[in-house]
């Protein structure tokens, strides 16, 4: 947006501190990683917000807190609609009017000597699942860098020493499953950057490890996943040349259908090949996504 007066992440944080008390910094990021937010960058990395940006944020956070919307429903309504989607935006509240001074009331009478004890406060309300799951993977975001203003680039949050640490792989293994192509990392200013599928990547393969299982040998996942991606992309190709935001939707819709459908057929013809190696052979955990 040339011309356009930009701010930093922590520019927009302040401006939007008066109507969202509880919004933060990882916050941000955290819908920036969801694909919700999508500000420029300098070459160096920094975040540009402009005014569309920050009337998309306040919108998103209203939505959340006033309509108890998942950020999943949020993010297919913007999707689809595009900027449509904010016409119903709920107006900030207006500022109260000042109140007319209230005469000093006299003072109270002397309280009796005993006195009931006040009632306890309610337990709080136990979080929703989907309001939990969001905190719990803003706070991941958090723990990479909590202090940095803008330097850090969501998705992309971990760097090559943090990714070993979170894994319990050692560099060495880490270079292995690049060399594989099972681990790939994106270059900012001159720093090598690694995403949250780079930690889930690298859990599983120390899994594997576990069991004697080397990177080599786990190349058969990324090549049948390409498989996989290539076909179901030639299967919504239709949809996607049609330039309108609903045939787009009904693109990723259909993607995250055939995914969950691939991944039960898989289930179902490993169960049956292994069928002949044990009595039972236990369902994967966190396979399916919800």
């Amino acid at each position: 947006m040339p011309g356009a007066e930009s701010l930093s992440i922590g520019e927009m944080l302040d401006l939007l501190k008066g109507e969202f008390p509880d919004v933060t910094i990882s916050k941000i990021r955290f819908l920036e990683s969801q694909g919700l937010l999508d500000p420029e960058r300098t070459a160096s990395g920094y975040r540009k917000f402009y005014q569309a940006d920050v009337d998309r944020l306040r919108w998103i956070l209203r939505q959340q807190r006033e309509n108890f919307l998942p950020l999943k429903v949020i993010k297919g309504r913007l999707e689809a609609e595009g900027s449509d989607a904010m016409a119903d935006d709920i107006p900030a509240p207006a500022p109260a009017a000042p109140e007319a001074p209230v005469p000093t009331p006299p003072p109270p009478a002397p309280a009796p000597a005993r006195a009931d004890p006040p009632p306890a406060d309610p337990p709080p309300a136990a979080p929703t699942p989907a309001a939990a799951e969001q905190a719990t993977a803003e706070q991941a975001t958090a723990d990479v860098d909590p202090e940095a203003d803008d330097v850090d680039t969501t998705p992309a949050t971990y760097t090559r020493d943090e990714l070993a640490r979170a894994s319990g792989l050692n560099p060495a293994d880490l270079a292995q499953l690049e060399r594989h192509g099972l681990l790939v990392g994106g270059a900012v200013g001159g720093q090598l950057y690694y995403d949250s599928d780079a930690v889930r990547v690298a859990r599983l393969v120390a899994g594997f490890a576990r069991h004697g299982v080397e990177p080599r040998h786990l190349r058969m996942y990324k090549n049948a996943a390409e498989r996989e991606a290539g076909f179901y992309e030639q299967v919504v190709l239709p949809l996607m040349k049609q330039r309108n935001p609903a045939a787009r939707h009904q693109a990723m819709k259909t993607l995250a259908d055939l995914c969950d459908l691939g991944a039960g057929l898989r289930d179902v013809l490993l169960q049956r090949a292994l069928r002949g190696v044990g009595e039972a052979v236990p369902e994967a955990k966190g396979r399916r996504r919800s």
